[in-house]
Formats: C-alpha cells, structure tokens, sequence
C-alpha cells in the first residue's frame, strides 16, 4: 500500500480506504461481539434461573428478584464515567480482558450461593465488574470509524444482545436436563457452565482486542496514517480535544447533548431491560412450561436482530438517526397497546405483541448510542460522554428490573404501562435533540459561531465539536 501517494492528494483512493476499513471490522468487531454477548449473558442468566428452580430454592417470593436484579445497576451506573476515564490511559486489552475475568468468575460463583443475601451480594459485585465494558466498547470503537460507518456496526454488537437472549434461552432448555448432576440442581449449572466459558474466554481476548490507533499492531505505520487522514476528513481533524482542562470540562458537562441523548437512551432502554428481564416469565405467564418458554425466546431475538441490522444499515446509508428512533418507538407502542389489552388477546396474539415490544425497543437502542457517539468529537469528550449516557441510560435497568409486580401477574399494567411512559420520554427527548442539531447546524452555516475562532489558539485546538466547522448528524 502506498500510503504516501494516497496522502498526496485531496482524497484517499476509495479502494485502499475501503480494504482498510475491512481490515478494521476484522480485528476490531468479532472478538467485541463475543465479550458483549458473554457480558449480557451473564447479566440476564437470573431470569433464566428463576424458572427453573432459583426462585424456590433462594426463597425469592415476593419482590426479592426485584431487588436481586435492581442491586446490579447500582455499581454499573456510579462506575462507568470512572472507568472510561482510566481506560483512556491504559490498553483497552487488558483492561477489558481483567474485567471479563472478574465477572465470569463472580458469575460462576452465583452458581454455588446458598442464600439471597449471597445471591444479592454476588449480583453487586457482578454489576462493578461489568461496569466499564458497555462504555469501553463504545469509546474504543469511535475511534476506529468515521461517523456515518458507526451506526450499522453498533447495531451489529448489540446483535450480541439478541444473540446472548436467544443463546442462554437455548442453554437453559439444554441444562433443564442436567438437574441433580453432582448433587447441583439446573439453575446452579446455568451460572457455572456460563461464568466458566466468560473466564476461558477472557484469557484468550487479552490478546485479541485491538488498543488504541496509535498503539495497535495489526496497522501498518502506513495504515494508521491514512486511518488518521479519514477521520480527520470526518471532522475529528479540527474538532479535538485532547486535553483535560478547565474549559474542556466545562465545555463537557454544559454540553446539552450529552443530556438529552442519556434520557434518550435511558427512555428507550426500558423496554429493552424489562424485556429481557421478564421475557422468560411473561412467556411462562401466556401458558408455556419453564423449558418450553425458554425456546420461544429465541425466535422473538431473531426477528430484533434483523430488524435491528436494517434499521442501522438504512440509517447509515441516509445518514439520518432521529426518524428511525421513532420508528422503534411506535412498532413497540403497538405491541405495548396488545399487551395492556391482552384479556381480549389469544396466546399467539399475545405473543405477536412481545415480537413488536423486543423488535422496536431493539431497533433503536444501538442509534442512541451512536447518535450521541456522531455528535461529540475529541478524546476526552468522546471518553465521558459515552460513559455519561451509559450511566445514565442503565437507570433503565434499576427500572425495568421494579415494575414488572408479581402480584399484578400475568396482565403485568404497571410494567407494561411504564415501559410505554419511558418509551416515550426517550422520543419526546429524541424530538428535542433533533430539534436543537438541526437549529445548530443552521446557525453555524450562517457564520454565527465564528467567533469561537477568536479564542486563543490552544482553546481552538481543544473545543471538541464546539468547533464552528463540526456539523451534527440529524
């Protein structure tokens, strides 16, 4: 590749930048796939659990597997602003590799508890561990692409979601038979047999997540200098902030975006969480026996999956996020509409609606992400900013994990009726982000942010995508 000779002109030839970018999602994408994938697996293996016999042999009547699942979001969301700031300064290998082991190992000791109060001190301690990697993942990647590739590739790691749902349904069906299997019952066999694999695998990504562009080794030193000249041609040129100052955090923590993006993730997350949570129990409610409503899973994460991969292509290719945000959110309102009417509803009806509720909660979540990931610009904007939306988008998880009321069981009003409410709290602040890019967007083509370019120079060089030439993605 002859890199100099690509630089030397206005434009980078399209075909050595296109075998770069594959390049890229070879090294970057497939081991991230995995440790997400374990990550959710991890997270959600409770409710698999609880039908098949957590919930008799730990006691939890009543709201017990509430709290067990409101505990893990309390170190995950004070964590993880921290962690992408410590992650800054390491090698992303081995900071996220060390936290997939302490998880996988505290995962895998869920499976010998003997109490709830182990369970919920095992179930915190999963929660910090698991903290750093959602945002992590985020920051190291936006590093790696310009901003319209990023939606379809977010989309395909929240596949790992889908991908993970639909695994452990599979895996707990297969471990239903596994009961009493030295003195174990299946439940215990769930956390052990998954923790044990989140272990395994996190000795072999140290060596397979890639580190930060100027430190990785798969790029040739060719390689990363056009890397660096795409994403400069993107906007991240001009629009740096590489510096932690004074005024970088108040141009950080004034940012409106980064506000609004969090409730938005936050709103629409919802009904992702309460989803995933309950799935397995709603589907037991309709009708279903414990291993046969672990199998209908599967299905119902496919079909997201593949809306989820459309939605983030068509996204990219017309480099628009907010439309299909409310797309997402009135498929799953349909869905949320048949279920608070479910009386009237037949058992595959009712099952046609949690399709709905899991295709569109699904659809747009991953555009949260990128949507805030497309309009931040700089090391360290980019660093606390998605560590601010996740921290504050995971509030979804503490309440998704309490609205869903055992004793409300099986019409569940208050979830259902909730989740709606959070879901459109999430478009009705996608509708004032688009609002406010698109006023931004008009103000900075008339000219009326120029005066920035006054500032003194190293103030310029550190304004992230207050720059007055950054324009912001609707």
């Amino acid at each position: 590749m002859d890199a100099s000779t690509s630089l030397s002109i206005d434009t980078i030839d399209a075909d050595i930048e296109r075998r770069l970018v594959r390049k890229i999602d070879l090294y970057v994408y497939p081991i991230l796939f995995v440790i997400y994938m374990l990550s959710f697996l991890d997270r959600i293996n409770i409710s698999n659990g609880r039908i098949q016999g957590l919930a008799d042999d730990i006691d939890l009547s009543g709201n017990r597997f509430n709290i067990a699942l409101f505990i893990y979001f309390v170190p995950y969301v004070l964590l993880e602003v921290p962690s992408n700031m410590i992650i800054q300064k390491v090698r992303p290998s081995l900071y996220l590799s060390g936290l997939m082991f302490s998880w996988g190992i505290t995962n895998m000791c869920m499976g010998f508890v003997r109490s709830y109060e182990g369970l919920v001190a095992l179930r915190f301690l999963l929660g910090a561990t698991e903290a750093g990697v959602l945002p992590g993942i985020i920051y190291l990647t936006s590093m790696y692409y310009k901003r319209h590739e990023f939606q379809i590739r977010m989309s395909f790691l929240f596949c790992s979601t889908l991908a993970g749902g639909a695994f452990g349904g599979l895996l707990a069906y297969a471990i239903a038979d596994l009961s009493q299997l030295k003195g174990y019952l299946a439940w215990r066999w769930i956390f052990i047999i998954e923790g044990a694999t989140t272990s395994f695998v996190a000795i072999i990504s140290a060596f397979l997540i890639v580190d930060w562009p100027e430190q990785c080794r798969f790029l040739s030193p060719e390689e990363k200098v056009i890397l660096k000249r795409r994403l400069a041609d993107d906007g991240a040129g001009f629009a740096r902030m590489d510096t932690l100052d004074r005024y970088a955090y108040k141009l950080i923590f004034s940012d409106w975006k980064i506000w609004l993006g969090s409730i938005v993730y936050m709103g629409i997350g919802t009904t992702g969480y309460a989803t995933t949570f309950f799935m397995p129990t709603i589907l037991n409610e309709f009708g279903w026996k414990a291993e046969e409503a672990q199998v209908r899973t599967i299905p119902i994460y496919a079909v997201s999956a593949v809306g989820m991969l459309l939605v983030a292509y068509l996204s990219d290719r017309l480099r628009h996020r907010y439309g299909f945000i409310l797309l997402g959110c009135l498929i799953a309102t349909v869905g949320y509409g048949m279920l608070l009417n479910q009386a009237m509803l037949s058992q595959d009806a009712k099952f046609a609606a949690i399709f709905l509720v899991s295709l569109g909660g699904y659809m747009c979540t991953p555009i949260a992400l990128a949507w805030l990931s497309n309009n931040v610009s700089g090391h360290w904007k980019r660093a606390i900013s998605s560590g601010v939306q996740v921290m504050i988008g995971n509030f979804a998880g503490i309440i998704g994990a309490n609205i869903f009321v055992p004793d409300e069981a099986p019409t569940y009003a208050t979830g259902y009726g909730t989740s709606l409410a959070m879901l459109w709290l999430g478009g009705l602040a996608a509708t004032a982000m688009f609002i406010g890019l698109w006023l931004e967007n008009r103000k900075r083509a008339a000219g009326k942010r120029d005066y920035r370019l006054a500032l003194p120079d190293d103030v310029v060089k550190n304004m992230g995508d207050d720059h007055p030439s950054f324009r912001f993605t609707l």
